[in-house]
C-alpha cells in the first residue's frame, strides 16, 4: 500500500541559490505545504521532510512516505519564538531565555502541547517539539507557508539523515512533492533536544548546543539514559531519534574505543575484502585498509558523518570498524548517531562490550 501511495507523485526540484532571485521556489514550497503537501527542505542542521503540521492527513503522509513508526513524535518548525503561544501552554520564563541564546538555531525544546496539534504530530503524547530554524531558505518557506512544519530528517526511516538535496533525491523520490535544493547543510546533525515539559529540564537527543552550553541556563539539566544507551524495551520515546535504530548503512558497523594508535594496528590486523574504517583525519597516513575520514575535529565529523555513512554503501562496504568520538560537546551527539548506526555494537580492543 505505502509504494502505491507515493510511487506516482510527480517530485520537482526547486533550487535555491539565492533568496531573491529564486523567490519563486520558495514560494511554491510554501504553497505545497499550505495546500497539504510533502517538501523535502533545507536546514542548517539536516534536510526535513515538511507538511503542514496542523494538518493529521497531511502529517500521516510525512510517516508514509519515510517509512517511520507513528509513535515517533515530530518537530514543529516556526518562525520566531512568540509563536510558540500558539501551539503550547505553561511555558516557562527559561523557554524565552534560552530562545534569546539559541535561537534562531539547532535546539529544539518540548513542552506541554495546545489541541490545536494533533496527536499524529506530537506522536500521540501530550507535548510538542517546537524549533526555529536558522537556515534562511527554511525560515522563508516557513514564512510563506502560513503554517508551523512538520519536519523530521528527509530520508527513509533508519537510513543515515540527508544533509544534501541529492541524499533526499536517493530516498524520497516520487514519494514527496518537491525537493528544495539549497546545498549542503552546515551542522550536519539533527537539532538538540530538551524537554521543559517535566518536573526536570532533561535532555533527551544532543545536538550542536552542547548540555555544558545549556548547563548556564539549566543547572540541573538531567541527560535521558538513551543518549548513549539503547531505550529500555517498554519505556515510551518523548523525543525524535529515541526509540529506533537510525542512521544505519547495509554494512556491519562497530565503534571501537581507542587511540589513533591502537585503532589504526588492529584495523590494519583485520584487513580484509569489503572492510572500510571510519576514521579520523590523523589516522589516514597510517590506515592499509579503504577508509573515509570525518574530519579533524568535533564540528567535522558532524558535518560529514551522514555523508560519510552513505558514502560506505556507495563504495560497497560489508564491513565497517569506526573509531568511537568524544563524548563531550558537540562530540556526544557525533556519539550518539553513531552508536545507533552500529545498532549499539562498542568494543574496547580487549573484545570487551562497552554498550
Amino acid at each position: 500500500m505505502q509504494e502505491q501511495i507515493f510511487k506516482h507523485r510527480e517530485t520537482q526540484i526547486l533550487t535555491v541559490k539565492e533568496m531573491k532571485q529564486d523567490r519563486e521556489a520558495i514560494i511554491r514550497a510554501g504553497q505545497i505545504i499550505r495546500q497539504g503537501g510533502l517538501v523535502a527542505l533545507p536546514t542548517e542542521t539536516v534536510y526535513g521532510l515538511g507538511a503542514n503540521a496542523l494538518n493529521p492527513d497531511a502529517v500521516k503522509n510525512i510517516f508514509l512516505a519515510k517509512g517511520r513508526p507513528q509513535d515517533n513524535p515530530l518537530i514543529i518548525h516556526i518562525e520566531d519564538a512568540s509563536q510558540a503561544e500558539r501551539y503550547a501552554k505553561n511555558i516557562p520564563p527559561v523557554y524565552y531565555e534560552l530562545c534569546r541564546r539559541f535561537c534562531p538555531g539547532p535546539l529544539t525544546i518540548i513542552l506541554p502541547k495546545k489541541d490545536i496539534i494533533p496527536l499524529e504530530t506530537s506522536g500521540g503524547l501530550e507535548t510538542v517539539a517546537i524549533r526555529i530554524p536558522a537556515h534562511p531558505v527554511a525560515r522563508a518557506i516557513i514564512h510563506e507557508a502560513g503554517v508551523p512544519i512538520a519536519a523530521p530528517s528527509a530520508n527513509l526511516s533508519g537510513s543515515p539523515s540527508p544533509t544534501t538535496a541529492q541524499h533526499c533525491v536517493h530516498d524520497l523520490w516520487g514519494r514527496v512533492d518537491a525537493i528544495v535544493d539549497a546545498g549542503e547543510c552546515s551542522v550536519g546533525v539533527e537539532s538538540t533536544v530538551i524537554s521543559l515539559a517535566g518536573e526536570k529540564p532533561i535532555l533527551l537527543r544532543p545536538g550542536a548546543v552542547t548540555p555544558q552550553m545549556l548547563k548556564e541556563f539549566l543547572p540541573d539539566l538531567m541527560i535521558h539514559e538513551a543518549v548513549t544507551e539503547k531505550l529500555k524495551e517498554g519505556v515510551r520515546a518523548d523525543s525524535p531519534g529515541m526509540k529506533y535504530k537510525h542512521y544505519a548503512p547495509k554494512a556491519k558497523i562497530t565503534i571501537l574505543d581507542a587511540d589513533s594508535r591502537e585503532f589504526t594496528e588492529y584495523v590494519n590486523s583485520q584487513k580484509k575484502e569489503g572492510l572500510f574504517a571510519l576514521c579520523f583525519e590523523e589516522d589516514v597516513p597510517f590506515l592499509q585498509v579503504p577508509y573515509i575520514s570525518l574530519g579533524k575535529d568535533e564540528t567535522d565529523q558532524a558535518k560529514h558523518l551522514f555523508a560519510a555513512l552513505r558514502e560506505l554503501d556507495e563504495r560497497g562496504a560489508q564491513e565497517v570498524y569506526a573509531r568511537c568520538p568524544s563524548k563531550q560537546g558537540v562530540g556526544l551527539a557525533v556519539y550518539n548517531r553513531l552508536i545507533r548506526a552500529a545498532a549499539y555494537q562498542e568494543h574496547t580492543l580487549d573484545g570487551e562490550s562497552e554498550a
